[in-house]
C-alpha cells in the first residue's frame, strides 16, 4: 500500500489509483435512498451538494457549472451499445461522457474537465509495473516487514509476491500526475470496460480535481498511514461506484460489464491472500465510514475528512476521527554489528497498524490452519471472522478487520535489521490497555508455537526450526501496556538486537520446558506457564486444522477430518474472499 506496497517506480510516477478486478456479489438488495439525490440544504446527506440538472437544461455547449450533464449527455440517458466490450473510439467517449455525468448526479457535483480514458493489455501492465520495487536495500528491508508479519516466508520474495497481487488483478487506474485514466483489459481481445471500474476511476479524477491527489497529505509515510488514508479516498469511490450500481439496478439503463478475465483471482490466478485482504482493507472499511460521514453530515463531511485525511486504519476500522494513539518508544542498542535501515520507512521503520496486524493473525487460519485469533474454535470459524462483518455495505458484503486481539492497538514501529547476510527485527508495538497488550501478546505467542514444534517458555527465547517458512528465534515482552517482539537468526542473535531484554537463552537454566512457574509480570491471563497457548496448554494451534476434540463446535465431524477442514480455507473460503466486493486499490507510492 505504501512504499512496502509500491507497484513499481514507473507505476508510481504516474501516481496510479487502481481498481482491483475481483467479482461482484448479486445477492444483497438495493438500499431504498441508494443513488438517490436529497435536497441540498440542512445538515443531513444532501448539505453542500448541487442539484442536478434537467434533461432540458443540458446541452452540448453548456460549461461545467451543471451536475449531471457532460459534454451535452444527461445522467438519464442510455449509451446505444449494450455491450462494452470492442468498443471503438466514438463508443468509449460516449460511454464516458454518460458515465460521467451519472457520477456528476449521484456525486452531487460536477467535474471541472474532461478526462481522458485509454486502454492498455494486462500483459504490458503487468510488465511495466513488475520487478521494480526500488533498491536492493528497499526489497531486503520490504521483506522483512512481510516476514515480520507472518505473510510472506523467509524464502519467498515479497516484492514479487506484491507484484503478482498488483500485475495480475489491477483492472484499471487513475494518474493524478497525468489526469488519465487507463483500463486494463484481456491480451488479444478488443478493450473491454467495465462501467463500475470506469465510474469508480472517473470518481478518482474529480477528487483530483478538487483536492489535488498529488497533493503529500494523500500519500502515507507507512504502510498504515497510507492504508489510512485510502480509507476516505478509496472509501468514497466505492460508496459513490455502489451507489451507482444501485441505481443501474433500479432505474437506468445501464452496459452490461464484460466477462472477467481471470485477473481477480479467477481460475488459474493464485495471489497471497494475505497482501491481498491488507490492501483491500479501506475499500470495505473506508466505504462504511464515508457512508457514516455522509449519513451524518452530508458530502461535505466527506470533502473535510478528504481535506484531513485518517492518520490510522484504527481510525477507519472503528469510524472514529478522534482515536488516540499512544507514544512507542524504542531505543536501538544492537550489538555485535546489527544495523537498521536509516533511509528506508519512518527512519528505518515502518508502522504496519491494527489493519495489518489483524490479516497477521487470521492467515494462520486461511494459510497453516492454526487458530490463532480464537483457539478454542475451528479453523473454519476462525477463518470465517473476516467474512463476519457488523456493518455491510449498501449493495454488497465486506469483509471484517476488528477484533479484540487487535482492536486495542495505539500504535507500532517495526525495525528491519541486517548483519551482513542474517536479517532480523524488532517491533516494538503500544496498546490502549495493560489488557489490550496481553491479548495481543498471547495471540502471538499462539502463533508462534503453531509454526513451532514446543512450548512456549516465560522469558526464554522461543526458536522455530527450519521447516517452517518463518524459522528462527524470537523472543517476546511484555511491559505493561507495551509489548515489543524480537526476531534473528538464532536466540543469540535475539539477544545482540536486544542486549537489554529481559530474556533468557533457551538452554540458559538446564531445560526447555515451561520452567520458570510463573509470569515474571507478563499477565498473561493468570494460567502461569501455559502463557495463553489454549486452555490446555498443548498449542492451540491445530496443525491438523482442529486439535481432535475440542473443536468449540461440538459436533463437527469436520473437526477432526481433513476432508471438511481442507475444503474450508481452500476452495469454500477462497472463493468467497474473491467474490465479496469490487474494491479499489490506491497505488500511488514511490520506493
Amino acid at each position: 500500500m505504501r512504499r512496502v506496497l509500491t507497484l513499481s517506480t514507473a507505476a508510481a510516477a504516474v501516481a496510479a489509483v487502481a481498481v482491483l478486478c475481483v467479482a461482484l456479489t448479486a445477492g444483497v438488495a438495493a438500499a431504498p435512498d441508494a443513488g438517490a439525490v436529497p435536497p441540498a440544504s440542512g445538515s443531513g446527506p444532501g448539505a453542500g451538494a448541487a442539484p442536478s440538472a434537467s434533461a432540458d437544461e443540458c446541452d452540448p455547449g453548456d460549461g461545467t457549472e451543471l451536475v449531471g450533464c457532460w459534454n451535452g449527455t444527461h445522467y438519464e440517458e442510455s449509451v446505444g451499445f449494450a455491450e462494452t466490450d470492442g468498443l471503438n473510439e466514438t463508443q468509449l467517449e460516449a460511454l464516458t461522457d454518460l458515465t460521467m455525468a451519472r457520477v456528476e448526479h449521484v456525486r452531487q457535483r460536477p467535474f471541472k474537465e474532461d478526462v481522458p480514458v485509454e486502454t492498455v493489455t494486462r500483459s504490458e501492465y503487468a510488465n511495466d509495473t513488475a520487478s521494480g520495487n526500488g533498491s536492493e536495500a528497499f526489497r531486503r528491508w520490504n521483506d522483512q516487514v512481510w516476514e515480520a508479519l507472518f505473510v510472506v516466508g523467509d524464502e519467498t520474495d515479497a516484492n514479487d509476491e506484491i507484484d503478482s497481487v498488483f500485475g495480475g488483478a489491477v483492472s484499471g487506474f487513475y494518474s493524478p500526475s497525468q489526469d488519465r485514466i487507463v483500463i486494463v483489459v484481456p491480451d488479444g481481445e478488443s478493450p473491454d470496460i467495465d462501467p463500475s471500474t470506469l465510474a469508480h476511476e472517473l470518481l478518482h479524477a474529480m477528487q483530483d480535481q478538487y483536492h489535488d491527489l498529488t497533493d503529500p497529505r494523500y500519500v502515507g509515510a507507512t504502510q498504515d498511514g497510507d492504508l489510512a488514508v485510502d480509507g476516505v479516498v478509496e472509501g468514497e469511490a466505492v460508496h459513490v461506484e455502489e451507489r451507482y450500481a444501485a441505481r443501474c439496478d433500479a432505474n437506468w439503463t445501464c452496459a452490461e460489464a464484460p466477462e472477467s478475465d481471470g485477473g481477480g483471482g479467477g481460475d488459474g490466478q493464485e495471489f497471497n491472500f494475505g497482501i491481498l485482504q491488507t490492501v483491500l482493507q479501506p475499500y470495505g472499511d473506508g466505504a462504511v465510514y464515508v457512508r457514516e460521514l455522509r449519513d451524518e453530515g452530508g458530502w461535505a463531511a466527506v470533502n473535510e475528512t478528504m481535506n484531513d485525511p485518517p492518520a490510522s486504519t484504527a481510525e477507519v476500522i472503528h469510524r472514529d476521527p478522534d482515536y488516540e494513539e499512544g507514544n512507542v518508544t524504542f531505543e536501538d542498542a544492537a550489538t555485535g554489528g546489527w544495523e537498521t535501515y536509516p533511509d528506508q520507512g519512518v527512519e528505518g521503520a515502518e508502522t504496519t497498524g491494527e489493519a495489518s496486524m489483524f490479516v497477521m493473525f487470521w492467515y494462520q487460519s486461511l494459510e497453516y490452519r492454526h487458530t490463532v485469533l480464537e483457539p478454542g474454535a475451528t479453523v473454519r470459524q476462525n477463518v470465517e471472522i473476516h467474512l463476519d462483518a457488523e456493518a455491510q455495505l449498501e449493495t454488497r458484503a465486506t469483509y471484517n478487520y476488528a477484533h479484540p486481539v487487535t482492536d486495542g492497538w495505539a500504535g507500532d514501529e517495526l525495525y528491519p535489521y541486517r548483519n551482513g547476510d542474517r536479517d532480523g527485527y524488532v517491533w516494538a508495538t503500544e496498546w490502549q490497555t495493560e489488557d489490550d497488550a496481553a491479548a495481543f501478546r498471547d495471540a502471538y505467542v499462539r502463533m508462534l508455537t503453531a509454526h513451532g514444534d514446543g512450548e512456549y517458555a516465560q522469558g526464554t527465547v522461543y526458536e522455530i526450526g527450519s521447516e517452517s517458512d518463518f524459522p528462527g528465534a524470537y523472543g517476546v515482552e511484555r511491559d505493561g501496556t507495551s509489548v515489543t517482539i524480537t526476531h534473528a537468526p538464532s536466540p543469540e542473535g535475539v539477544l545482540e538486537l536486544r542486549p537489554d531484554a529481559d530474556l533468557a537463552l533457551p538452554d540458559a537454566d538446564g531445560s526447555d520446558g515451561d520452567t520458570n512457574g510463573g509470569d515474571d509480570g507478563d499477565a498473561n491471563g493468570g494460567d502461569g506457564g501455559s502463557d495463553g497457548n489454549t486452555d490446555d496448554g498443548t498449542d492451540g494451534n491445530t496443525d491438523d486444522g482442529a486439535d481432535g476434540s475440542d473443536g468449540a463446535d461440538g459436533s463437527d465431524s469436520g473437526n477432526g477430518s481433513d476432508d471438511t477442514d481442507d475444503s474450508t480455507p481452500g476452495f469454500g473460503v477462497a472463493a468467497a474472499l474473491v467474490a465479496l466486493a469490487a474494491v479499489g486499490l490506491f497505488a500511488r507510492r514511490s520506493a
